[in-house]
């Protein structure tokens, strides 16, 4: 097979194309012929050392393709099978990187594709699309009444994000760096979308809300924006941030979450809503069930070759897509 491997931390040139040995399935794991790699920003982390992980390592946290080999006591998977999975979720075991051409996938991690959902796009909602299910979800369960702030409002989350809480009756407030991309996070179903590049989102997030604040802020970009962010929320509003892509966040005293409203803070992780079997076929079923009858729209915004994974990192760390990035052999 062939696979993208890095053999240290770095840039994206450290990322090469290989030829390594098919691997063989064994208990309880697949073989997948892989069509398609999601590509996140959490693949940027750990590239650079930044989220610590063993090299030599195959890169790629979630993918899609078809099932070519089934190891012992495997019983719901079958050759020819449609699946795809996601390495963030705290069930099963890690089989490895899915920016290959072939990929090793725990049965308790694959998921059935519903026939009508084509593989690329499954790929590309995996990771991204439970996401923004938990956070909507789970962590705040967003609804009728409430208001929500959601930060990189046309990049693949945020995209998804905005659709599922306009969907549950909230009103969607964006931010974006263009007029492109706020145009896009609109078409999502943001209700008003704020250019950050030339408005101070804070103080627009509370004149669009009349003073008072937003119930949530979903912040995937952290240090740049994370005080911010508290300063638009209403009094006993929640932060939550679940990611990095500006960097950490600086530390502070917990008293600032008083003096701002006795703020609620949070940092949740895929891996945390999805430590079963069976919620893991609920919330990615859900995810599926969605695109398949329309009423989810997953936006792939750019694909690359794989062997090009490189030129793909690239393009995600420059700002220059929305939506999501997939790998195709």
């Amino acid at each position: 097979m062939h696979a993208i491997q890095m053999t240290e931390h770095g840039g994206p040139d450290v990322m090469k194309w290989t030829e390594l040995p098919t691997p063989i399935p064994t208990k309880g794991e697949v073989l997948v012929r892989l069509e398609a790699a999601g590509v996140n920003f959490i693949d940027v982390y750990y590239r650079t050392g930044a989220y610590p992980s063993e090299i030599p390592a195959v890169p790629g946290l979630e993918g899609a393709g078809v099932v070519e080999a089934i190891g012992p006591e495997v019983t719901t998977l079958h050759p020819g099978d449609r699946v795809a999975w996601s390495d963030r979720v705290g069930v099963g075991a890690s089989g490895g990187g899915s920016y290959a051409t072939h990929v090793i996938v725990s049965e308790a991690r694959a998921v059935p594709v519903p026939a009508e959902v084509a593989l690329p796009v499954a790929a590309a909602a995996m990771l991204q699309g439970m996401t923004a299910h938990f956070l909507s979800h789970t962590t705040f369960p967003i609804g009728r009444g409430y208001s929500c702030l959601v930060h990189a409002a046309a990049g693949g989350v945020g995209l998804l994000l905005g659709q599922m809480a306009k969907k549950r009756g909230a009103r969607v407030i964006g931010t974006a760096s263009t007029d492109e991309k706020a145009a896009l996070a609109k078409k999502a179903g943001a209700d008003d979308v704020i250019l950050y590049t030339r408005t101070d989102f804070a103080s627009e997030t509370r004149r669009l809300t009349g003073g008072r604040g937003v119930d949530v802020v979903y912040d995937s970009v952290g240090k740049t924006t994370f005080e911010k962010s508290l300063d638009a929320l209403c009094p006993r509003g929640m932060m939550v941030l679940f990611g990095q892509s500006s960097g950490r966040v600086d530390p502070f005293d917990p008293q600032l979450l008083n003096r701002k409203g006795s703020l609620f803070l949070t940092r949740p992780s895929l891996y945390h809503h999805v430590r079963t079997r069976d919620e893991l076929l609920a919330r990615a079923g859900d995810v599926l069930a969605s695109i398949n009858s329309g009423a989810l729209d997953v936006r792939i915004g750019a694909t690359f070759p794989l062997s090009r994974a490189a030129d793909a990192h690239r393009a995600l760390e420059g700002r220059a897509t929305t939506g999501k990035v997939v790998l195709v052999p």
